[in-house]
């Protein structure tokens, strides 16, 4: 029987999109979350450098019940404690960290871990990361990431940094397990007419994954 840890790790591989929630104004957060929901998203990532976010973490978690709701740029394990505590579901570093997965585990909370060089995906591989983060993707390119499938074939992986409509079906196409789309997904929602506007952008992006 998989734990709760492992059933999260691949509910998100299978939905291969997490959508990212970096906002500056706390007010505009639940309008976007409402968008990203309505639009299909499954699994939302709300950073902790956007204001009030173990606060959005809880709302999220009660208003979207059946949706994935985790913590991002997790950087130390006190962050680590402040999202398990408002009720993430899973944790998102953009680093390699030990004891943010010590802590994460500890809680049966999977996480996706940072990491660009050879090492850094080894260590995290080797502190038991659920998922890779292969970060910044933009930064990269997808011939950097099938080198990397040589010696990491059997480590799921997600590309996040610059990753948009335009370019996620070759990632996708490359082999990797999934991407992480920040402002291309997750805008402040000014009016209703832009909410509506914006859910039928979200929809056809998801369309155009699956």
């Amino acid at each position: 029987m998989p734990s709760a840890r492992n059933k999260i790790a691949q509910q998100i591989i299978s939905y291969k999109l997490i959508a990212i929630i970096r906002l500056h104004n706390s007010c505009s957060v639940q309008a976007t979350l409402n968008c990203l929901v309505q639009g299909g998203v499954r699994a939302l990532e709300i950073t902790s450098n956007t204001p009030d976010f173990c606060l959005h973490i809880e709302l999220a978690r009660q208003q979207f019940p059946t949706v994935l709701v985790g913590a991002g740029t997790i950087l130390n394990s006190e962050l680590a404690k402040q999202a398990i505590a408002a009720g993430a579901q899973f944790l998102v570093t953009p680093n390699v960290n030990a004891d943010v997965v010590q802590i994460a585990h500890a809680n049966n909370i999977p996480v996706l871990m940072g990491a660009t060089t050879p090492t850094e995906i080894a260590n995290a591989i080797a502190y038991g990361a659920d998922i890779v983060k292969l970060f910044p993707a933009n930064a990269l390119s997808i011939d950097y990431y099938q080198a990397l499938k040589g010696p990491f074939a059997d480590t799921p992986m997600f590309a996040v940094g610059g990753i948009s409509p335009n370019n996620t079906s070759a990632w996708l196409s490359s082999g990797i397990q999934g991407v992480g789309v920040g402002s291309e997904l997750a805008k402040e929602i000014i009016s209703q007419h832009a909410m509506t506007e914006h859910i039928r952008f979200i929809k056809q992006f998801i369309e155009s994954i699956y």
